[in-house]
């Protein structure tokens, strides 16, 4: 009897083997075969110059004040101007919430959809008391030792520098497009987008204007970020997270400490068991959504034990998942994230504060929303005598773009065609940027720039020594100007009227 039970089992396991062997054998490769892409030549040193000369602005924005450094992006303005003749000579320039641009080059077809890239103009300030740790000065705009270094290099007026360079190349080589193109380029990005992206999309609306689809910063070409995988990952965003804030105030009797009330009735007490349940209590972490979709497309091109556990979820899921839930990047993809941020109580240290007040800040995955996660908190604080607020300036998760699009497939193309090797999956973005207010207006939003990272790169993104190769640089020239050839070409999106 005991043999047979153990033969069972034994069957059962090599069956369990098979099955799980021919499943992983099944999955694969949903990498496109794409010619390489005819050479452009980009003067790389004349971007690069550009570039540090653009770093020199510091259009730092600021949330309270919308005329802080003002001065500054006008010049910065008035520098893309002088920098880009052809451009300015040729797109329609308006200038929309004060300070952000929109750039309109009309195309050949009025019945074809728009398309629309973004860069914003403005960068996060330097943390004070690290600039002795800047290899070159953030604003000074060097380029040395291959690369351009400065506050905004990366993020993002490499990106603009370089749309702006390819839109250049293309009026000089006398192409003409088919939809027409728009470049839109912010502000105010770094503090909401209120003044600039999100005017800019209402005035795209008076005008009637849907977009094919758009582009924005986000993810990235990431080399040794994923283990497992060995060839560079090529992330488009499909979708952000969305944003929230939730101010937590509990009141309580103010006193000598001398005789302080029973243990867990102080306002810290009581905000301090709030804030633990919050912390330890997060809301459910699952691998679906574009986070199951990213990992059933990066799979096949893994080695070893990682294409097997990613290829089979239905078996190895709850121990893929609880090794996600270690880092701290790959656990965002995977949940709706709590991070405490915010905490103020007391003001002397022999006396029982009268109130304690907390902020703790969401951000939201898609499918869950903001209401969702508001009932989340009420239940973990459990308590009547707290006051909760949601804070102005939240967003709720951006819709899913599609990957069974033609304009995923047009960007997915150009990636792969100038980057070979490269795989190429959808991405889930964790932060915020512009392109979410865009929703309203396309059915298409990609968050992706070709900027190359490893994980020693990562620290530097609104961090100390930010900075872009040059040569990576011309390779996002290469690669806008590659996308809007290729968008002209390809069978173009019409509108509804026509």
């Amino acid at each position: 009897m005991i043999k047979r039970a153990l033969w069972l089992v034994l069957g059962l396991l090599l069956l369990l083997a098979a099955a799980v062997a021919v499943n992983t054998w099944r999955q694969g490769s949903r990498q496109l075969d794409v010619p390489a892409a005819p050479p452009v030549a980009v003067d790389e040193r004349s971007v690069a110059d550009k570039l540090a000369g653009a770093i020199r602005f510091q259009t730092v924005s600021s949330l309270e004040d919308a005329q802080l450094n003002a001065e500054e992006f006008r010049k910065f303005h008035a520098y893309l101007e002088q920098r880009f003749p052809k451009v300015h000579a040729t797109l329609r320039r308006e200038v929309v919430g004060g300070l952000s641009l929109l750039y309109t080059w009309p195309g050949s077809d009025p019945k074809a959809l728009p398309i629309m890239l973004m860069a914003h103009q403005d960068v996060v300030p330097i943390a004070p008391g690290t600039e002795p740790n800047w290899k070159a000065s953030p604003f000074a705009g060097e380029t040395k030792g291959g690369f351009v270094w400065g506050r905004g290099a990366w993020d993002d007026k490499g990106n603009l520098i370089s749309q702006l360079e390819a839109l250049e190349m293309l009026v000089g080589e006398g192409f003409k497009p088919r939809q027409t193109i728009y470049l839109a380029s912010g502000a105010d990005e770094e503090v909401g987008g209120l003044r600039g992206a999100a005017q800019i999309v209402k005035l795209l609306q008076s005008r009637n204007v849907r977009l094919d689809f758009v582009i924005d910063e986000g993810l990235l070409i990431t080399d040794g970020i994923m283990p497992g995988l060995n060839q560079p990952a090529a992330l488009i965003g499909i979708a952000e997270k969305g944003y929230m804030s939730v101010v937590l105030k509990v009141p309580a009797t103010p006193g000598h400490s001398s005789m302080p009330p029973p243990a867990g009735q102080s306002a810290i007490g009581m905000m301090s068991a709030a804030l633990r349940r919050l912390d330890d209590e997060q809301l459910p972490a699952a691998i679906r959504g574009v986070a199951r979709e990213m990992f059933q497309t990066v799979a096949p091109e893994m080695s070893g034990f990682g294409r097997v556990a990613l290829s089979n979820l239905w078996l190895f899921g709850p121990l893929v998942q609880a090794q996600l839930e270690k880092g701290a990047s790959t656990n965002a993809m995977l949940r709706t994230t709590t991070a405490l941020t915010i905490v103020n109580a007391g003001n002397k240290d022999n006396v029982l504060p009268g109130n304690a007040e907390a902020t703790v800040n969401f951000r939201l995955l898609p499918g869950d929303t903001r209401d969702s996660v508001m009932q989340h908190v009420k239940a973990k604080v459990a308590n009547d005598k707290f006051e909760l607020k949601a804070l102005d300036g939240g967003a709720e998760p951006s819709p899913i773009s599609p990957t069974q699009s033609d304009s995923y497939r047009l960007v997915n193309r150009t990636v792969r065609s100038l980057f070979p090797g490269t795989i190429v999956a959808p991405g889930l973005m964790i932060g915020a940027t512009d392109s979410r207010y865009y929703s309203a207006i396309s059915d298409h939003v990609y968050r992706f720039s070709p900027v190359r990272a490893k994980p020693e790169d990562l620290p530097r993104f609104h961090g100390t020594n930010e900075r872009i190769a040059t040569s990576n640089l011309a390779e996002l020239v290469r690669f806008y100007h590659q996308l809007l050839r290729n968008a002209s070409a390809a069978p173009a999106s019409v509108s509804a009227s026509s």
